[in-house]
């Protein structure tokens, strides 16, 4: 009688059964659709006649290209797993605040239609997008995640050469356009991302993730990868994302190098890699500034367009509405119209404040206690350290209208924190058959 014996399975954890893993079209899928996520614009999507940003157009064409990936691959994956139910059981208990937020977006669709609201695209790409995409991640496998993570990097790299490429010509290939409209005045970088803001939200989240992720990277290429984002981010103009990620990451290395220091961990080439750094950084930064590399970002802290009138007036648009209407959401027209009149023409830069004013704070209550679970629950994921780029992303995500409106930032995100803290998986069990009984070895 032969006996199978398995080694190096994890004590406690069963296999996973074959309902709970992805197949070979589901992680091709999860790959194209998030690198269709990253690359592909609104800008770029003009160019091939799908108004993605903009009032006009078919309402297919306000929701990104990758969502509609995302959802159909996560449906193949519930159906061809060959168990719908127990895969759907299985997801709940894996990510049950994810479901939550996936369910409150779901309820939140189903209440604007029936209002005959506008922001469907924006919930279906800011939220279930989102819900979908971690999902089809919590039961990806090692290699998939260090698969998405390689891809992320070189996305990633692309993207910051580029906004450099267009800072130093003055010449933006995919620019963020409105309806059409290329907003002649805003010369910051588009890149992959488009709008400028964006570019800068993921960026500064990345950069972070850059600092205590991606546990595979060697050294000399984290350093390589940081330099550059951090020119990029330079390049987008954002003064929020680069002031935080310039105070937060600064902390986090001033504190690194200490505990390397009294540790005693610190070799010699790298004692002097890092003195001549130290030595070459206020040259560099001086030889930028003779450039003019910082004079775009220094206008913008100069004069920011209005960005600080319409932090103030957003408050007192508050007061413009009863209690009833600011519970069950005012008069769409209405919010418009004087959110033009108080000068907010570019928007409410805080996503609770303009939820409450076009949902009301009944949906704006759910949304809330939902996406922090949600965020919660996502950086309980992976391993210590998500906690950098998470500040980050919470200080920018109130610094503008973000999740409140149309946006494909919080999917990009997800995927950052999922594949560069992603925890160590177990050894896959080999198995081998012990020789029978009463026979010599």
């Amino acid at each position: 009688m032969r006996t199978a014996i398995t080694l190096g399975a994890n004590p406690g954890r069963a296999a996973s059964p074959r309902w709970a893993r992805l197949d070979r079209f589901t992680t091709f899928g999860i790959t194209a659709a998030i690198l269709v996520l990253f690359c592909v614009s609104g800008g770029m999507l003009w160019l091939v006649g799908y108004n993605y940003d903009g009032l006009t157009g078919g309402a297919a064409t306000k929701i990104h290209p990758s969502t509609y990936m995302i959802v159909l691959v996560f449906a193949w994956s519930v159906v061809a797993c060959g168990d719908p139910i127990s895969r759907s059981i299985h997801l709940a208990n894996r990510r049950p605040a994810t479901v939550l937020m996936l369910a409150v977006s779901i309820a939140i669709l189903i209440v604007t239609v029936l209002r005959d609201g506008p922001g469907l695209g924006g919930i279906i790409d800011t939220y279930v997008a989102s819900c979908l995409l971690v999902l089809l991640l919590a039961d990806a496998d090692e290699p998939l995640l260090a698969r998405l993570e390689r891809l992320l990097h070189v996305v990633m790299g692309v993207n910051a050469l580029l906004a450099l490429g267009e800072f130093a010509t003055h010449v933006r290939l995919f620019p963020y356009r409105f309806d059409g409209a290329v907003f002649e005045t805003d010369t910051r970088s588009a890149a992959l991302h488009g709008h400028p803001l964006a570019n800068a939200m993921i960026t500064g989240c990345y950069l972070m993730a850059l600092l205590t992720g991606s546990r595979d990277m060697s050294t000399p290429v984290r350093a390589a990868l940081i330099g550059l984002q951090s020119a990029a981010l330079v390049a987008f103009g954002g003064r929020t994302a680069l002031l935080s990620s310039l105070f937060l990451g600064g902390a986090y290395g001033i504190m690194a190098l200490l505990r390397s220091l009294k540790g005693g961990r610190v070799s010699l080439i790298g004692a002097a890699a890092g003195l001549v750094l130290v030595a070459f950084i206020p040259a560099a930064i001086a030889g930028l500034v003779a450039g003019g590399f910082f004079d775009e970002v220094a206008t913008r802290f100069v004069s920011d367009g209005g960005s600080a009138n319409a932090r103030k007036e957003m408050f007192e648009l508050l007061n413009m509405f009863s209690v009833r209407d600011l519970i069950i959401g005012p008069d769409i027209d209405l919010v418009d119209t004087l959110r033009r009149i108080n000068g907010l023409e570019w928007g409410i830069e805080n996503p609770f404040i303009r939820m409450t004013l076009y949902q009301g704070a009944v949906v704006t209550l759910m949304v809330t206690v939902a996406f922090t679970l949600f965020m919660y629950e996502l950086a309980n994921a992976g391993r210590p350290g998500v906690w950098l780029p998470m500040i980050v992303w919470v200080i920018l995500l109130n610094g503008s209208e973000s999740i409140a409106t149309k946006t494909t930032i919080p999917a990009k995100f997800a995927v950052v924190v999922l594949c560069m803290y992603r925890p160590e998986r177990p050894i896959a069990p080999r198995a081998f058959r012990a020789p029978a009984t009463g026979r010599a070895p």
